[in-house]
């Protein structure tokens, strides 16, 4: 149902969803738990970024950080907000939990909030199969943020 494709961070429609996301972030999280990337980062070694689209219309997006050769990070998942509960997100993660097997990778982390805010996405990711996990790669323990892993 949705385009999903590498996307070079360059269009301002998704300059404007991961400042949306930014905000999002910054909104329900103090400033020491926000682990989200700003484009800059998300530019950096690594990573690899995808957007997914319905027509000409940005309906989210969703990123692979390399940890190591054999493990990666989700970053950035965000959907926007026209498209919210309409199956994108699912769809992101489906995608990228397939890329990252193609990839070779053998476990696949992740970082979100604790707080009400993010159940939605919490449910989201323990509907495929994510488990609870301690803080992975450099993360430390935090009240604001949970983790999750998985098995690839």
């Amino acid at each position: 149902m949705y385009e999903i494709k590498r996307d070079d961070l360059s269009g301002s429609e998704i300059a404007a969803l991961i400042g949306e996301h930014l905000h999002s972030m910054y909104l329900h999280s103090p400033p020491e738990s926000v682990h989200a990337l700003d484009l800059d980062k998300l530019k950096g070694p690594g990573i690899t970024f995808w957007s997914a689209w319905n027509g000409e219309e940005l309906a989210g997006c969703g990123a692979l950080k390399e940890l190591d050769a054999l493990h990666a990070e989700i970053k950035s998942m965000k959907t926007s907000s026209a498209y919210l509960r309409k199956g994108v997100a699912r769809s992101l993660l489906q995608y990228l939990i397939d890329e990252a097997r193609k990839r070779g990778y053998h476990k696949l982390s992740l970082e979100t909030g604790s707080m009400a805010a993010f159940n939605p996405a919490r449910r989201l990711y323990e509907a495929f199969g994510f488990q609870y996990c301690e803080p992975f790669s450099d993360y430390s323990e935090d009240p604001n943020s949970v983790f999750m892993t998985l098995d690839l």
